[in-house]
């Protein structure tokens, strides 16, 4: 599992205020207030909110508030995400935050927590994945391959990039940066043909455009992480191991942690065109597939592997190393060096 393993607490039924208290009592803590650290965008306070609402379900009388902080991420709007480049473009605030002790817990998308946490801290839980796929979206055109030649598609992510490039060489892509709701207007208004989007957030949000179509896997590969969640929090907090384990879900853990064993291995710290995406083929198997690829989609190299739940990061380490030996490593060194 991710950081150092929390202490493991005897929790009743997750239905039951009662064993929630007991639960929380067992670590000497008595706790009234909880305090989430979260960005201020739409998607990052609703994903905020969702916690809150759960908590405050399963925990009567506990009192919990939301303290939004900037990142770095949320400041630059003006240049691509590869060209702002370093590890937690989007986190490094909040787990400031954290270890400071002016926030409990943080909410985030996993897409966007670097593989390496800093020291004391732990992805303590990992709720159920919402849908990992991308979004085609256009207010004129009905699908990516009826987009005419030289249309322009908008993305921040070199992941998308590359692969929209591979599928349609002939079209023109260009950064979009900003929250949701700005890319939706931006959309709207004719500044793009087309965009890519995450479809968990479009669906979080309730939010639409004219057309929408789904990018699944294998042909179009989403970011690691994308559509789950991670509630992170000092590791030596058993209280909060205690009371937020009812959120946590094992086949989510398994496939999320898998495809971040990837990224590991590929050593994917910059913004970088990799992909991964694991699926349980039951209770204890599941197969991860991984993806790198040239950002102008000249040359994508794809593999995958089959594993047991508890070599979930192993199986993902192992897939960086295939994708490496067919000359994986190459691009990305091309990519970090530019």
């Amino acid at each position: 599992m991710f950081g150092r393993k929390l202490q493991q607490l005897p929790l009743m039924s997750d239905r039951s205020p009662l064993g929630t208290v007991f639960a929380i009592s067992l670590t000497g803590r008595t706790m009234s207030k909880l305090v989430i650290a979260t960005r201020g965008s739409r998607l990052a306070l609703w994903q905020a909110e969702h916690v809150k609402a759960r908590l405050e379900a399963n925990c009567p009388g506990l009192d919990v508030e939301l303290r939004i902080i900037r990142t770095k991420g949320d400041i630059i709007l003006d240049v691509p995400l590869a060209k702002v480049g370093g590890k937690g473009l989007f986190v490094k605030e909040i787990e400031e935050a954290l270890l400071t002790g002016e926030a409990d817990i943080a909410v985030h998308s996993m897409k966007d927590v670097p593989m390496e946490l800093p020291a004391g801290l732990t992805l303590g839980i990992v709720p159920e994945r919402e849908e990992a796929a991308d979004l085609f979206l256009s207010a004129r055109f009905p699908s990516l391959d009826a987009l005419p030649a030289g249309a322009v598609v908008g993305t921040s992510s070199l992941r998308r990039q590359a692969q929209v490039l591979a599928l349609r060489p002939d079209v023109e892509v260009r950064s979009l940066r900003g929250n949701v709701d700005t890319r939706l207007r931006k959309l709207l208004e004719g500044q793009f043909d087309a965009i890519i989007m995450a479809a968990a957030g479009m669906k979080r949000l309730g939010l639409g455009a004219p057309v929408m179509v789904p990018l699944v896997p294998p042909v179009f590969m989403p970011a690691v992480g994308q559509g789950a969640l991670g509630i992170e929090f000092r590791a030596d907090r058993a209280d909060l191991a205690a009371l937020l384990g009812f959120m946590e879900d094992r086949p989510t853990r398994i496939c999320v942690e898998a495809e971040r064993g990837l990224l590991a291995g590929l050593d994917g710290g910059c913004q970088v065109p990799i992909a991964g995406h694991a699926v349980m083929l039951d209770e204890e198997r599941f197969r991860l597939e991984g993806l790198v690829a040239e950002t102008d989609g000249s040359r994508i190299i794809r593999k995958s592997l089959e594993g047991r739940a508890s070599e979930a990061r192993s199986v993902g380490l192992a897939l960086a190393a295939a994708l490496k030996a067919e000359g994986a490593d190459v691009i990305l060194e091309r990519v970090c060096g530019a």
